[in-house]
């Protein structure tokens, strides 16, 4: 091996490591991700949003009391944080989901057998899940990502008609940072939880990222073509600031 292909090895960078465990807080008990980060020069805490897990940032070589130093003294802070956050309701019959920003009652048949479904009840909309009570929430989650998978491909498709750009791939995630992205070779994602949001915000978010396939920024042009788009963008971008939170809260474990 040549003297410069070694100096080379040991100047890149190890790999990011991530260890996952629990962390007891406020009364619950939360995901925690502990991410080392070559780049890190401190550690960092963040709550993931809708407060369905923890986030902490390490640097190489960090010895594992001094994260669970960190952690307690921040304590108090996340004690404060997560209670600001909405509840985290459980998917279970007899709650209501939005869908499209529509509640549906949750209606579980488990004497019988087929696809999730919407249908007219007495009260308004129902969604329907038969089968194994255990399976419910994964059904549920099924659901909208079929709905998703749907509905955005066609927005997709109109909206990269009017820019004059094609998406290379459309992908849905069940991500907690973020709505949606876009990669510089053209790949889209978006979590399937919008399909709770209404149409009109459906519609801003892939607006939103398809925009980026041309404008790869925030800038002043991005937002001008997000508005061609999307005429509603401000009142959705509003709306997803203000709701967002509750709609990743809802847990499908």
């Amino acid at each position: 091996m040549s003297l410069g292909l070694l100096n080379r090895l040991k100047s890149r960078p190890a790999p990011n490591r991530t260890e996952e465990r629990e962390h007891n807080v406020a009364g619950r008990t939360l995901p925690l991700r502990i991410v080392q980060n070559e780049r890190a020069r401190r550690l960092t805490l963040r709550i993931e949003t809708g407060g369905r897990g923890l986030r902490v940032t390490v640097p190489p070589g960090l010895a594992g009391g001094e994260i669970e130093r960190f952690l307690s003294r921040h304590q108090g802070w996340l004690e404060q944080r997560l209670s600001k956050l909405p509840d985290r309701p459980q998917v279970r019959p007899g709650i209501k989901i939005p869908v499209r920003g529509v509640p549906h009652l949750l209606v579980h048949e488990a004497d019988k057998r087929g696809t999730t479904k919407i249908r007219a009840g007495e009260a308004g909309p129902e969604l329907v899940v038969y089968g194994d009570p255990l399976h419910l929430p994964r059904r549920v989650a099924d659901f909208l990502k079929r709905e998703a998978k749907r509905d955005i491909e066609a927005l997709v498709e109109k909206h990269t008609a009017a820019v004059g750009r094609r998406a290379k791939a459309i992908r849905f995630k069940d991500t907690s940072s973020r709505w949606g992205s876009c990669t510089s070779d053209g790949t889209l994602s978006f979590s399937w939880r919008i399909m709770m949001a209404p149409r009109p915000v459906i519609n801003y978010l892939v607006a939103h990222e398809v925009a980026h396939l041309k404008e790869m920024n925030h800038g002043p042009d991005f937002w001008r073509l997000c508005e061609e788009l999307c005429p509603d963008t401000e009142r959705c971008k509003a709306w997803l600031k203000k709701n967002g939170n509750a709609l990743q809260a809802i847990g499908f474990e």
